[in-house]
């Protein structure tokens, strides 16, 4: 039986305690430790003693040269690993195997800073303000706070215009502006009931949670930023929420200042926010006050080099953005007039609009890429324009909508162009070549579509291959895609270098000629497993029954050829995948049991992974 959203194992609000421990995508705050076994039992030790007599006898290891050979061929460590294992005997050969040298994860190698920034993948987060699912949950600050300590590097924030606070509420609100607003009692609460009984509401962890175990924000010694407000009038300041469902927003104040205290908390390398605006052009002149103020010294506001044109200001590289906050937002176009009642889109949120005649689509999802069918019989209004101030921010990476890569603006350094999973496989499907190629020198952003109303997760490693930079995730869910994503991104600062020939400087021109493909001959032996947690619903040992399922996530022929994608990049399972015997102990004996993978074809080391 499946669970119940509200107790979905695999989704929920984000952890205070130590969220630096977490994986996700890139190097959490203390990964040293998650690389370190404290200690191992008996049954463990005891395996280690027969593969130890194994080992020294086929290479001496008590002698310099034996245990140097086994390093090379065995292990592939480098030849400092030697000094920790001082003499070969067996006490030194244990320490090895529980310090971090000898984890199976290889750390990750410095990332080569010298290349412009689109040619490498960034850690990146869709609906990163959201705790749960699409359409009822809550808002909140602390979802910043969570994927930057996990390594995240791009974090998206959906602004809509915020609502005065009341004359009983205003000072308290300037005091405080990151507390719940009052609101007024919705008369469709039948329809709010019925979509938290579908969809569940997992809200935040209650003040009283202890948090002491978290990361304090760091200490740069700047005077507490206030909220703008007189003696005469309060006003409005933006909100953060998911549009036009149930989902409870946040302050746009709160949200900027977990950014500035986070930011650089577990990575020096750039941050990217990008920003969905649905913000009338006055509170969009609050948003540029509130982030300028919030994010000073961090903020990209001008280029490196301002004696370049707009129209062809080029990228500059990793190095030279070194702890800068970079701002995705929309280019300002001056060739359209403003939609009438752009300046009031704040009661498109109410739950009266969800009515039968609404598709899922538009309530699930803000993207602009809705296609017809899926518009309700009466359309939100468009987006609003976005003023200069606002669009200026967007200093290398503006925001525009695809149209094809004959388009003028395709061919401008600094634009980006954000397409559903749908729409980017069609693209791959009928241009492959155009998008591989476009891909090389600039910025495409992949998101979930917006049917995923349980926040479940895209293929990233699929729109990987085709050498998207930026594929947003739904952090809050932990699954296939996200398990992908720590892969590609695990022991880096979130940013990693595409394979030579996806990046700008190589001359390989599709995805079946980019970079060499193999066939992969794979075999994991497995020992046993020890004090392995029981899992939430559990409390007898006795019921537990551990196994270890392996999987690889190779890329299909039908992505080289262009032809439609099994799955369509839509889930994360693999095409190959074993499992080992079923135990019933939290200390499961695996007997030295091995899984096979033979002959798989289509193996490139970079974009392969095994779960």
């Amino acid at each position: 039986m499946a669970h119940p959203p509200s107790r979905d194992p695999k989704l929920g609000a984000p952890k205070l305690d130590q969220p630096q421990l977490q994986a996700g995508g890139g190097s959490a705050a203390d990964t040293g430790k998650a690389r370190i076994v404290e200690s191992i039992s008996p049954l463990i030790s005891q395996y280690l003693k027969t593969i130890y007599g194994e080992v020294e006898k086929k290479y001496k290891l008590e002698t310099k040269e034996g245990l140097a050979t086994w390093l090379a061929e065995e292990q592939q460590a480098s030849a400092t690993d030697a000094e920790l294992l001082k003499d070969g005997s067996f006490s030194h050969f244990a320490s090895y195997f529980m310090s971090g040298s000898a984890n199976v994860m290889k750390p990750a190698e410095p990332v080569d800073e010298s290349y412009p920034i689109s040619n490498y993948f960034i850690s990146s987060s869709h609906n990163t303000y959201l705790t749960g699912n699409q359409l009822s949950s809550e808002s909140s600050v602390d979802a910043y706070k969570n994927v930057l300590l996990r390594g995240c590097r791009c974090v998206e924030i959906d602004v809509w215009d915020g609502e005065p606070p009341s004359s009983s509420s205003s000072s308290d609100e300037a005091a405080n502006p990151g507390a719940p607003k009052a609101k007024k009692e919705k008369p469709e609460m039948s329809i709010r009931k019925r979509l938290e009984l579908r969809f569940g509401r997992k809200g935040a962890p209650s003040k009283e949670e202890p948090k002491e175990a978290s990361p304090s924000p760091p200490s740069a010694g700047e005077e507490s930023i206030e909220p703008w407000h007189s003696n005469i009038s309060t006003r409005a300041e933006p909100r953060v929420l998911h549009g036009y469902t149930l989902t409870k927003d946040t302050s746009f104040r709160a949200v900027c200042k977990t950014i500035r205290e986070y930011a650089f908390f577990s990575s020096n390398l750039p941050l990217i926010v990008s920003l969905e605006v649905h913000t009338s052009p006055e509170q969009q002149d609050i948003m540029v006050e509130i982030m300028t103020e919030y994010w000073r010294g961090m903020l990209l506001d001008l280029p490196l080099d301002p004696s370049q044109p707009s129209e062809n200001r080029q990228l500059p590289t990793l190095k030279e953005l070194e702890k800068k906050i970079l701002v995705k937002v929309k280019r300002a176009t001056h060739k359209s007039k403003p939609a009438e009642g752009d300046a009031k889109p704040t009661t498109l949120q109410a739950p009266a609009q969800l009515t039968k005649s609404t598709s899922h689509e538009s309530m699930a999802s803000n993207a602009s890429t809705t296609s017809s069918s899926d518009v309700p019989d009466k359309p939100p209004a468009p987006k609003p324009k976005i003023v200069d101030a606002l669009s200026r921010l967007g200093v290398y990476f503006g925001g525009y909508h695809y149209k094809g890569f004959d388009s003028p603006e395709a061919s401008i350094p600094t634009h980006v162009y954000s397409m559903s999973e749908k729409t980017l496989m069609e693209v791959h499907e009928s241009q492959p070549a155009a998008l591989f190629k476009h891909n090389k020198n600039f910025f495409v952003r992949a998101y979930p579509k917006g049917l995923r109303l349980n926040s479940s997760n895209l293929n990233p490693s699929v729109f990987w291959r085709q050498g998207v930079q930026i594929v947003a995730l739904n952090w809050q869910r932990w699954d296939g895609g996200m398990m992908q994503n720590e892969a590609m991104f695990a022991g880096t600062a979130g940013w990693v270098l595409k394979p030579e020939g996806y990046r700008s400087t190589s001359s390989g021109t599709t995805q079946k000629d980019a970079v060499p493909h193999h066939n992969l001959d794979l075999s994991i032996e497995f020992l046993a497993g020890q004090d392995i947690p029981l899992p939430p619903e559990e409390d007898d040992a006795k019921d537990f029954k551990p196994y270890v399922k392996v999987e690889l996530h190779v890329e299909k022929p039908e992505e080289r050829t262009a032809e439609p994608v099994p799955g369509g990049g839509k889930g994360s399972k693999a095409d190959f995948k074993k499992k080992t015997k079923t135990h019933k102990t939290p200390n499961p004996d695996f007997g030295r049991e091995i899984i096979k993978f033979e002959g798989i074809k289509g193996v490139t080391e970079e974009l392969t992974f095994v779960r």
